[in-house]
């Protein structure tokens, strides 16, 4: 058994079924200079040279010497003859990566790369895992060696995946990581939230080929309580088929890799093949017959020059949408008293409309000499996605078609000539199920009338109400360029320079503007928000033998980074946010009481335009040694933004093996995440169910006036501390298990408040400073610093690998015990009638139970994989535990308390020939559910649109797949 592995660098590998394609990289040709030395240091010299992944056992190797190596050879030749005549032998596991072993510990079935014309024998020794590069600036780490707990996800798991993007992929592979659905939540539902460990989405940080991911546009106004006021990355705009490999840490890593890093890191490697490639097709539908999906991926390696690389990806997708709803009771008793315009559903639950979504990716590498690399990766993604709205009733939605004035509701009713000119309207009371039998009504509505023809009411153009639809145009691109290698003292350098730009354009249609009245445009373009993100860093590290008894070799990582984040808001088409002639009248003080900007989501005024930056400069220091068996890390990083001031933050590792088999670790750390530019600047207005119903809800920065007559203060950084322990039990290459406890305080954090009321006081204090807009809003909410919480939780993974015969079984078993308490919450003056104050929380006490118990406390994956010949079959089983809703974010009383729920998928995958495979499978084969929604008759949602299982069902696919 391999004990204390040394690797450099990981080489790509496609799905195992595949793994003739992995033999044409073992077949490439490098030049190799290499004298005879100790052994540990020939295969080090040896790897770098190759520029690919060999695993050794550093204190086994040792003690042997080298033959000389010059000339060119393929790898397995070169290994060969570099070892010749010692006890030490070459070891190729089914991923194509190389080891070096003792002879006696060779396996005793056949490898791939000595039986390659042999699909069964090409299944049968899977051995040591991948490595990866996060938690650490030393030699990279595998799942079992890691002094943290650390996911690596490679690719043929995410093959073994119905999902269509890289995010829905990801969540079904790692337990503590969550994506729920997001049918109706504003521009959640372009861009939706990961959390992981129970985080909100912008506490883990993303890493692309180890370089920092910008994050996306997208702020969670509406984030199902956990990522309320998030600003995360977008995971989804990356091909999954560009992907070597995906490394998860799960643990705070804020001093190693800066703000944003207090529940883990997340590293997408990118494939480095310098020749082949592959093309799939995949196509599905959910068992309802909707949500047909099409996918086309097609990857491609190829020599750059003599000796470099440029490995390029592209995806195609579209998706329809799907359904998941009943009629809404007051839809329904509309069209039961003769409405005949209601719509059926009024409005839609489920997955949004893909009209197309493309991403491309590339990665590049030449080597400059011997000793120095330059590289370059890039990928740009265009997603256009569309969904619906809550539907607006036309006897009870505010500001369109009625209001209500001392106990009445009459309908809102435009004087085109102008109040107390010409023609008067009359006044209209909806006391029937359906105002557009009542004789009053249709005075207005004749045009053939003087009074029809002035009289204009909503009514008469949406009937049955209406529902706007809502989407966007996401566009986002990133480009990293950089130099590594090593300088003459033997320093690893590694310097680069990188922008990540991330655009959300709006649009919106089957609306209005109220205030415009029967001018009013049906489509809008309500502004954009992009985010721009420039980063600069450097990076060097060293290896030290310090020659001291029991003291092992000293690694120090050390560097700076510049970033520079800029966030632009655009404002809308004037239609979108325009005071048309019906609402408000500053001047005459007259309102014929329409609101004001496209229905829904009204447009971003002009006023509210514009971009905003900062910057920050970070210093790290990483340093990693053991002493005697104790393995030991420590991290440091102080950072400076420019407008909030300085962070410095630490981290401690350990690692203990108490025997061969089992070792013992831990860390203790300390994290922040800084408030992004957007969160301290952003103006944001959508339409939000409450307790009374659909209401105007404005977003907005802490410094706006309204926000600080509301109480608030300006942001400051979050700040964590982050601890775990853990142990390892690894037998041997086909059975390891890892169990980890983490325990995340977490104050001061950063969120939107709950809605909050605009009473008749706050408004005149408004208007008295010449804030007019305080007219068009029935709440507002802002950021703040508010809460603390305390997250703890349990994350076990167990693998083992067994064959039977000629069977080759593989099954790992994944379990997250997670839970959130709110420690602390701000509480602020509220003064009643009689002036006397008394303190409450701007979080409600349902926002709090989201906050706590929106995510299953318990969630588990177990997969099998069963390998005979050309044949695999896959089956896995999925639980989620109970989770508590408010539903519709309304704190209305709609509490949903819904019990687990279990799925399980399946997969067969036929190799057809050696390079073509077919696969068929099912996602949620018994198609289970979610509980129903007690309150389904409110606005139409059959199932709890947050639960974590989802809410469409089962879905079936085939994919087909050539590699070339």
């Amino acid at each position: 058994m391999i004990k204390h592995l040394r690797a450099l660098r990981v080489i790509p590998v496609l799905a195992s079924l595949c793994v003739s394609f992995n033999g044409l990289a073992a077949q490439a040709v490098y030049d190799f200079s290499i004298s005879s030395a100790s052994a540990d240091e020939a295969l080090t010299e040896f790897a770098r040279q190759a520029d690919t992944t060999l695993l050794f056992d550093y204190e086994l190797v040792e003690k042997f010497e080298t033959n000389s190596l010059s000339g060119q050879f393929t790898l397995k030749e070169g290994l060969k003859k570099l070892l010749e005549g010692t006890e030490l032998a070459i070891h190729v596991d089914a991923t194509g990566t190389f080891s070096v072993r003792h002879v006696s510990e060779l396996p005793a079935t056949p490898t791939p790369a000595e039986n390659n014309s042999d699909p069964q024998n090409n299944q049968l020794a899977f051995g040591l895992e991948r490595i990866a590069i996060v938690g650490t600036r030393s030699s990279p780490r595998t799942v079992t060696s890691s002094s943290v707990p650390l996911d690596i996800i490679t690719d043929d798991a995410f093959r073994a995946q119905s999902g269509a993007n890289l995010l829905d992929m990801l969540a079904a592979s790692v337990p503590s990581l969550n994506v729920n659905d997001q049918p109706i939540n504003d521009a959640t539902s372009l861009v939706r939230p990961a959390n992981l460990r129970g985080m909100a989405s912008d506490h883990t940080l993303l890493l692309l080929n180890g370089k920092r991911r910008h994050r996306s546009a997208v702020i969670t106004f509406l984030g199902g309580g956990l990522s309320d006021g998030a600003q995360g990355p977008d995971i989804s705009v990356l091909p999954a088929s560009a992907m070597k490999q995906v490394e998860v840490l799960r643990d705070g890593a804020a001093a190693q890799y800066g703000s944003d890093a207090i529940a883990g890191v997340i590293n997408f490697v990118l494939r480095d093949d310098n020749e082949g490639g592959s093309i799939a097709l995949k196509s599905g539908q959910y068992f309802q017959s909707d949500g047909q999906l099409l996918q086309l991926q097609g990857n491609v390696g190829l020599p750059l020059l003599d000796t470099g690389f440029a490995n390029l990806t592209a995806e195609y997708t579209q998706q329809q949408p799907t359904s998941r709803t009943v009629q809404r009771s007051d839809a329904s008793a509309l069209a039961d008293a003769g409405n005949p315009f209601v719509p059926d559903p009024a409005q839609v639950w489920g997955t949004l409309d893909v009209e197309h979504d493309i991403k491309l990716a590339g990665n590049f590498g030449y080597p400059i000499d011997q000793d120095k690399q330059l590289y370059a990766f890039m990928n740009l993604a265009q997603r256009k996605i569309e969904g619906g709205f809550y539907y607006r009733h036309p006897h009870l939605r505010d500001g369109v078609f009625s209001r209500e004035y001392q106990n009445e509701r009459s309908l809102l009713i435009a004087d085109l000539d102008g109040l107390g000119q010409g023609i008067p309207c009359p006044q209209v009371t909806i006391d029937s199920q359906n105002v557009l039998t009542q004789p009053d009504y249709q005075v207005i509505a004749d045009e053939q009338t003087a009074v029809g023809r002035n009289c204009f009411a909503f009514n008469e153009r949406y009937p049955g109400g209406f529902t706007p639809r809502f989407g966007g145009t996401i566009n986002d691109a990133s480009a990293f360029f950089g130099m590594k290698g090593e300088t003459a003292s033997n320093w690893l350098f590694d310097v680069s320079a990188g922008v990540g730009y991330s655009k959300i354009d709006y649009t919106l249609s089957d609306t209005i503007n109220p205030s415009l009245g029967p001018d009013s445009p049906t489509v809008f373009s309500p502004g954009a928000v992009a985010q721009v993100e420039r980063t600069v860093n450097l990076d060097v590290s060293k290896v030290f033998e310090p020659g001291w008894q029991n003291i092992g070799p000293f690694n120090l990582g050390m560097g700076v980074e510049w970033r520079r984040e800029t966030y632009h808001q655009q404002a809308g088409d004037e239609s979108s946010w325009q005071a048309g002639p019906f609402a408000f009248n500053p001047q005459s003080g007259l309102s014929q009481g329409f609101s004001v900007g496209s229905n829904g989501f009204p447009g971003y005024q002009p006023a509210a335009a514009g971009h905003w930056s900062r910057h920050n400069w970070a210093l790290y220091l990483d340093a990693e040694t053991s002493f005697g068996a104790l393995e030991t890390g420590v991290a440091v990083r102080v950072e400076r933004f420019s407008d909030f001031g300085s962070t410095f933050d630490g981290k401690l590792t350990l690692r203990l093996p108490v025997t061969e088999e089992l070792a013992l670790r831990s860390s203790v750390s300390t994290g922040f995440k800084a408030p992004t530019v957007g969160q301290s600047n952003v103006i944001n207005v959508t339409t939000a169910y409450a307790a009374e119903g659909l209401e105007d809800q404005a977003t907005l920065p802490p410094t706006h006036p309204i926000s600080v007559q509301l109480g608030a203060d300006a942001l400051s950084p979050e700040e964590s501390v982050n601890y775990s322990f853990g142990g390892v039990a690894f037998f041997d290459d086909n059975l390891y298990l890892t169990v980890d406890y983490f325990n995340i305080d977490l104050r001061n954090r950063i969120s939107t408040t709950s809605a909050i009321e605009l009473t008749q006081k706050d408004i005149d204090v408004l208007l008295a400073i010449g804030q007019d807009d305080a007219l068009n809003y029935a709440a507002a909410k802002y950021f703040t610093n508010d809460f603390d919480t305390q997250t703890q939780g349990i994350d076990v993974v167990l693998h083992y690998q067994l064959k039977t015969g000629a069977f080759l079984h593989d099954m790992n078993l994944a379990y997250n015990w997670t839970d959130t308490q709110v420690e602390r919450v701000s509480l602020y003056p509220v003064f009643d009638t009689s002036g006397e104050p008394r303190f409450e929380a701007n979080l409600t006490p349902s926002r709090i139970r989201m906050l706590e118990d929106n995510l299953p406390s318990h969630r588990a994956t177990f997969t099998v994989k069963h390998h005979w010949n050309n044949i695999t079959g896959l089956w896995r089983a999925n639980y989620y535990g109970s989770f508590y809703e408010d539903h519709l974010d309304a704190a209305a009383g709609f509490d949903i308390y819904a019990g687990p729920v279990t799925t399980f998928d399946a997969e067969i995958t036929w190799l057809l020939t050696e390079s073509t495979t077919l696969s068929v499978g099912t996602e949620n084969v018994f198609d289970a559910q979610p509980e129903l929604n007690p309150y389904r008759g409110e606005v139409g949602s059959k199932y709890p649109p947050t639960s974590p299982s989802g809410i469409n069902g089962g879905f079936y696919y085939a994919n087909v797949s050539v590699i070339f």
